[in-house]
C-alpha cells in the first residue's frame, strides 16, 4: 500500500488497566503527519483544599464508546488532514499521578492535532457518560463536569 493511500483510523479503549502514553501516541503516528498532539489528564491529589486519595471512574462503556466515535466522526469533518485519533480513557480506581484519559491525533500540521484534541476532551466531558468519584480523605464525592450537557440545564 503506498503511503498517501494510509487510511484514517480511530482507536477507542476504555479499560480498568493503567494507561500507556507510548502506546496511544504510537497508534496515531503516520508517515504522512508531522504532529502528533497529546492530552494527558491525570489524578491530581487536591481539590477545592480537601486532599484527594483516589479517584474512581464509571461509565455506561457501550454508550460512551458510541459517543467517541461520535466526537471522532466530528473531528474528521471539521479538521479533515486529521489522519488517526486514539481515546483511552480509565474505569474503575486511578491513583494519584496516574492517567485517567490520553488523547492522541496525527496531523500533517501542528495547528489542526492540537485544535483536535481540544476538541475531542471538551467534547468527551460534555457528552460521553463517564462519572468521577473524588475519593477524599474522610469523605467522598460524585463529581459532574462543568461542561457536561446534562449537569447544567435547568432544574
Amino acid at each position: 500500500m503506498d503511503e498517501s493511500e494510509e487510511v484514517p483510523e480511530d482507536f477507542i479503549k476504555l479499560k480498568s488497566e493503567k494507561l500507556s502514553v507510548d502506546e496511544v501516541s504510537e497508534l496515531v503516528i503516520s508517515p504522512n503527519c508531522g504532529a502528533v498532539s497529546l492530552f494527558i489528564g491525570t489524578t491530581r491529589n487536591n481539590f477545592e483544599g480537601k486532599k484527594v486519595i483516589r479517584l474512581e471512574y464509571e461509565a455506561y462503556t457501550s454508550m460512551a464508546e458510541m459517543e467517541i466515535k461520535k466526537i471522532c466522526r466530528d473531528v474528521r469533518q471539521k479538521w479533515p488532514s486529521v489522519k488517526h485519533i486514539a481515546v483511552h480513557h480509565r474505569l474503575g480506581v486511578v491513583p494519584i499521578t496516574e492517567a485517567s484519559v490520553i488523547i492522541a491525533v496525527s496531523s500533517p500540521h501542528r495547528a489542526e492535532s492540537l485544535e483536535a484534541v481540544t476538541y475531542c476532551i471538551n467534547t468527551l466531558k460534555a457528552f460521553v457518560p463517564i462519572w468521577k468519584k473524588e475519593i477524599y480523605e474522610d469523605e467522598y464525592s460524585w463529581k459532574e463536569n462543568k461542561e457536561c450537557f446534562w449537569a447544567n440545564s435547568e432544574k
